[in-house]
């Protein structure tokens, strides 16, 4: 885990190797400080020339310069290296999820992968900072403090290392019992963040069913959870601060105490003045870098679990590989499910989908019909490959879709699904994601055949309106439209519309399907629709039931000998000519 995520740092390795070797500078040098201060107290008890304490003086002025700049330098290349790692772990996290299935992102969920992008990235980024800077500090220092307390003081600076056991001992305790609380409010944040999406995206439902108090309630409780775990977690952390307050005055107390009656019953030969100050100071350093360091044991104690979490979505490989020596190039638009049963999950004992098989030929229209549940989106997402068959085979091409190259495949498929989706920016950039490269008259032609452009046109910027996130300012027929639109201008070999003419008048539906026999006539059109009038004059119109296929045929074939197909048919025409 900590290979895969120091692998990260990459282009700013020397920016990490910088902040090491000036944090080193800083330490020798400060450590040096008390043991010239010392030298000049003693020069100034015993009475010597002010030149000799001035030349002193100058050093340690000079020394106290190098620090600072060592410091400051550190502190530079020390948040370009975290702020950089913490941009390629985020980079490789966008990208990890972009390589997911369906059913990996189903696996963690939306919220859950949002968290471990932004908070825990956050938390690994803070705990690497501290570990190239602070971790490697206070090491040294204590090392070489500990050293010079010897040098100075002798057998006095023993009391400085009986400490750290008792110190150690007490970290260990309070990460212990930390820890369990920490990893609690990370699974919480989870389902806070899913909570807050929900809502946002729901904010219509939730306005029209005056459900405002109960979702800022049922928020509060979340909220409230979090901040009780968290309380608990930083009570226990908080023990640090007084276990530490301990040691410092312990070692005050013991070398103030011991050090001025070594003084009085000496003369000051075994020990004088400043190295009493030097050991005053060294001990305060020593005590500040325990401190520093139980800082940092609290910090990557709590990014642990964000370190595994997202160590979890690093290491998490696609259910949806390319195959050795794959298809590089789709024939033509013909599909086949032959023999497909599927289910989304593994350890799920429904089968959304059993016993598929239909053959369409390239170029015709199918429609798809059936009641809410039947699993008319499940069977399409099976031809780009969203999800695989859990058994038998989808072919596109007349070849088996885990032949052909991921990429490949679904640069031939085009969805436009049932909850349309326009991304932030203009129109003109939201339909160049059909073709990044469409000029201006192919925008237009395509918005014509999606019965788009005379609305595009009356907006005061045109093509250049910007649409706000999700498509807030354009209604939901609008949408569907320059969804249509985007599709087209991908000249797909198999065009799938998802129910995505249910917010259009019967009339728009019309001119739209009569727009792809004109604009695409050799792209295979699969169509899956809650009216009878959108599938009509398919060639093929596929009625579901249950997961399973029910009847297929075209319109007169359907109305002779499908109970489904006749009664939906009757539903919506009220019960008139079934010819």
């Amino acid at each position: 885990m900590f290979k895969r995520l120091l692998g990260c740092v990459r282009e700013y390795k020397l920016s990490t190797i910088l902040t090491l070797i000036f944090i080193t500078g800083e330490v020798v040098i400060e450590v040096f400080i008390p043991f010239v201060t010392a030298d000049m107290v003693n020069r100034i008890e015993k009475g010597r020339p002010l030149k000799e304490v001035v030349l002193i003086g100058l050093v340690l002025f000079v020394m106290a310069i190098l620090s600072l700049c060592c410091g400051a330098i550190a502190g530079y290349t020390c948040a370009k290296a975290s702020s950089g790692f913490a941009k390629n772990l985020r980079g490789d996290l966008f990208h990890k999820v972009q390589t997911y299935s369906f059913e990996n992102i189903d696996k963690f969920s939306t919220s859950s992968l949002v968290t471990r992008m932004t908070t825990d990235v956050s938390n690994v980024q803070m705990s690497f900072m501290m570990l190239i800077r602070i971790a490697i500090r206070a090491p040294l220092m204590l090392i070489f403090s500990i050293v010079m307390a010897y040098i100075m003081g002798g057998p006095l600076a023993t009391a400085f290392v009986v400490i750290v056991p008792f110190l150690a001992f007490g970290l260990f305790i309070v990460a212990r019992n930390a820890m369990p609380a920490f990893r609690r409010v990370f699974k919480k944040y989870d389902r806070l963040n899913e909570s807050i999406e929900e809502n946002v995206r729901g904010m219509r439902v939730v306005k029209g069913f005056s459900r405002e108090e109960y979702e800022k309630d049922k928020f509060g409780k979340a909220a409230e959870n979090i901040r009780a775990d968290f309380t608990k977690a930083e009570r226990i952390v908080a023990c640090n601060n007084p276990l530490m307050q301990i040691c410092v005055y312990f070692n005050m107390v013991f070398v103030l105490l011991i050090g001025s009656k070594l003084i009085v019953t000496t003369g000051g030969e075994l020990i004088n003045v400043g190295e009493i100050s030097a050991m005053l100071t060294y001990g305060m350093q020593i005590l500040m870098q325990l401190m520093m360091i139980s800082m940092i044991f609290v910090m990557l104690t709590m990014s642990l679990e964000s370190m595994k979490r997202i160590y979890e979505v690093l290491s998490e490989n696609s259910s949806l590989t390319n195959p050795e020596n794959a298809l590089s190039e789709v024939s033509d638009g013909s599909v086949e499910f032959d023999n497909v049963s599927f289910k989304y999950s593994e350890k799920a004992e429904k089968y959304a989908l059993s016993n598929i098989n239909i053959k369409i030929p390239s170029g015709s229209t199918v429609g798809i019909l059936g009641g809410t549940g039947s699993s008319k989106s499940t069977i399409v997402q099976l031809i780009p490959r969203l999800y695989d068959a859990t058994s038998g085979s989808v072919k596109v091409g007349g070849r088996d879709v885990r032949e052909y190259d991921l990429d490949v495949l679904r640069g031939e498929v085009a969805m436009v699904l049932q909850k349309n989706l326009l991304f932030s920016g203009t129109i003109r950039e939201n339909l160049k994601w059909g073709n990044e490269n469409a000029s201006d008259e192919e925008i237009i032609e395509a918005c014509k055949l999606a019965q788009a452009h005379e609305f595009v046109s009356g907006f005061p910027d045109g093509y250049d309106t910007k649409i706000e996130q999700g498509g807030t300012n354009v209604s939901g027929g609008q949408k569907q439209r320059l969804c249509i639109a985007r599709a087209l201008l991908k000249k797909p070999k198999i065009l799938i519309l998802d129910d995505s003419t249910s917010a259009v008048d019967t009339k728009t539906d019309m001119l739209i399907r009569r727009g792809f026999k004109e604009y695409i006539p050799e792209t295979t059109k699969i169509i899956i629709a809650q009216r009878v009038a959108s599938v009509k004059d398919a060639d093929i119109i596929v009625v579901m039931d249950g997961g399973r296929i029910s009847d297929v045929g075209n319109h007169e074939e359907l109305l002779e000998r499908s109970e489904i197909y006749r009664e939906v048919y009757s539903q919506q025409t009220g019960g008139g000519d079934m010819q």
